[in-house]
């Protein structure tokens, strides 16, 4: 079961419900499949978050008009649409901070290597993950598959030249 941080349900219900009016089932399945399958928020997750926010007028039903047989689908409203530029506001400010989140691993990971090299290691590290991040948000919001290509190319030369480096020093451990 994957753990998700607090808000990011939120955050991405307002993106999805950005894009089009959607209903509590079609909300998980667009969250499974923007996850590739690794995450799917359950039915009691996502009820009480639409609930929350239509009592607060964040959403609102799509007019009877306009739906399915009896599916009821949900589409911000003008104060939705404010939460969801103050929560990407938010995202970006986190993205542009000094901390960004590194897994506590990364901490420890280089305390055996003298510490003038392990804060050029660790800054290296926050450089790259707050680049990948900056990317990644840029890319949600402004799909490109120019962009996508070039991403994944530099991201698999990047693994492949990690694990060369790795065999290496495996070699030198024989």
């Amino acid at each position: 079961m994957a753990t998700v941080p607090k808000g990011f349900l939120r955050y991405q219900v307002l993106e999805l419900l950005n894009e089009k009016p959607l209903s509590g089932s079609e909300i998980m399945d667009e969250m499974e499949k923007k996850t590739n399958g690794s995450w799917r928020p359950s039915p009691g997750s996502v009820y009480p978050l639409l609930a929350w926010l239509q009592d607060n007028s964040y959403i609102k039903e799509v007019p009877a008009d306009f739906q399915e047989s009896g599916i009821k689908r949900y589409m911000l409203t003008d104060k939705g649409k404010q939460l969801l530029e103050e929560q990407r506001k938010l995202r970006e400010r986190f993205a542009m901070g000094h901390k960004i989140f590194a897994p506590p691993l990364f901490g420890s990971l280089w305390l055996r290597i003298p510490s003038k090299e392990a804060e050029e290691l660790r800054t290296a590290l926050h450089r790259l993950i707050k680049a990948i991040f900056n990317l990644g948000m840029d890319l949600e919001a402004t799909f490109s598959e120019e962009v996508l290509k070039e991403t994944l190319k530099v991201l698999n030369e990047t693994a492949q030249k990690f694990e060369e480096i790795d065999k290496k020093l495996q070699g030198e451990k024989a």
